[in-house]
């Protein structure tokens, strides 16, 4: 049986990949096959080893963060309405941190 504290911690980590990825990808352009060591090293936790890259899949579709290639590596940068959502999830996340 998963514990409540588990079920939070993962709500709060892989359940939501994206906010993280959108947040390393806010602050420099990055590589998909960093994502997860940038994670790790910046927020703690270790998301699956193909996470990043579906979830990077489905940002680049619904227009959160875009690609550009060079040479041979795709590298990954925030859009405009990244920007937006990565600040509402922030708000959200304060707002109901605060409610408590």
């Amino acid at each position: 049986m998963v514990k409540p504290l588990e079920r939070l911690e993962d709500s709060l980590t892989r359940s939501n990949t994206w906010i993280y990825i959108l947040s390393l990808v806010s602050k420099r352009k990055l590589h998909g096959y960093t994502v997860a060591d940038e994670i790790e090293k910046e927020f703690g936790w270790i998301p699956g080893f193909i996470t990043p890259y579906v979830v990077l899949y489905k940002l680049e579709n619904e227009g959160y963060v875009k690609k550009t290639e060079k040479g041979r590596r795709i590298y990954y940068t925030i859009t405009k309405e990244g920007k937006q959502a990565l600040q509402t999830a922030k708000k959200m996340l304060h707002k109901t941190a605060d409610s408590f």
